[in-house]
């Protein structure tokens, strides 16, 4: 596997989870035991990628520091393994920063990498979302296969999402009826109004690039919010007559966007049910409360 490289947005400022983020980058919000740009990090790490590039802003520098090594800790609860993360030096695993000076939108970050990936392709995932798979291959893996055999300059993650919730992320239109496994697509519209999306086929922050979307990005005019959007540069490509692919999550993934206080508690919930610690322990306090709360309510539907 050739591409080996990611980069990481992480310079967002999280106002929709204040006051919870006011002082420390929502990436860093724990779900369960881990922060979770820790699980985006260990999913690329299982897939391949090992060396990372971290888009940081103001207020980043404990995602820096979470990276770093530690020794006294690791003295003081007896190694690597205690602390709950791999060895990623002796992994190979190299982190890279570097600052976003202005929050100017996802393609902006993304074209500050571009001495970092040199000519080669390279990963994006955002930090803040999580994509869990249960299969051999996870989605990061099939993206790079995908994107190497195809030679497109971008490769997108994509999953199924209600209509009424489309407007609220990237929504591809495929170049073919009803696609299955990957394929290319006709258009890609941020944020589409409601009941205007091209399809239900969302993109699920997982992405990879040729270094030709750095020249997309600096054709592309502020759109949404005026800021930078990765859709608009990626619909820039497809205007020139790139080819643009997707490939779809598989049933047994899932995607985790951390983006609001709602999205939190499922995620938070998801992972701390599948602890295989504690996991079960938690679920009877969760049906304690569920019954506890339909007793005060007076329902007895339960």
């Amino acid at each position: 596997m050739s591409v080996t490289k990611a980069v990481l947005p992480v310079a967002g400022m999280g106002t929709r989870l204040l006051p919870a983020t006011k002082s420390q980058p929502k990436e860093m919000l724990p779900v369960g035991h881990k922060p979770v740009v820790q699980y985006v990090v260990e999913e690329m790490i299982s897939q391949g990628v090992g060396k990372f590039l971290f888009v940081t802003g103001r207020k980043k520098r404990s995602i820096e520091d979470h990276f770093d090594d530690d020794p006294e800790l690791e003295n003081r609860v007896s190694g690597k393994a205690d602390i709950g993360e791999a060895d990623y030096d002796a992994e190979g695993v190299d982190f890279y920063f570097v600052r976003q000076r202005r929050p100017k939108g996802n393609a902006d970050a993304v074209r500050l990498a571009a001495e970092f990936v040199g000519g080669q392709s390279f990963v994006v995932g955002f930090g803040d979302t999580i994509v869990t798979s249960t299969g051999p291959k996870g989605v990061v893996a099939r993206l790079i296969e995908d994107h190497e055999a195809s030679g497109a300059a971008a490769t997108i993650a994509v999953w199924e999402v209600p209509p009424e919730e489309a407007s609220r992320y990237g929504v591809i239109r495929p170049a073919v009826a009803d696609p299955t496994g990957a394929f290319s697509i006709e258009d890609i519209v941020e944020k589409p109004a409601f009941g205007e999306a091209p399809s239900n086929l969302a993109v699920a922050a997982r992405y990879v690039f040729t270094p030709r979307i750095f020249d997309a990005i600096a054709a592309t005019e502020p759109g949404v919010k005026g800021e930078l959007w990765l859709t608009d540069a990626i619909r820039r490509l497809l205007e020139w007559g790139d080819d643009v692919r997707c490939v779809r999550l598989q049933n047994g993934e899932k995607r985790y966007d951390i983006g609001t206080p709602q999205t939190y508690y499922r995620a938070f919930a998801d992972f701390a049910l599948a602890d295989p610690e504690h996991g079960n322990e938690f679920a009877r306090y969760l049906r304690g409360c569920l019954d506890q709360r339909d007793h005060n309510n007076g329902d007895t539907t339960r």
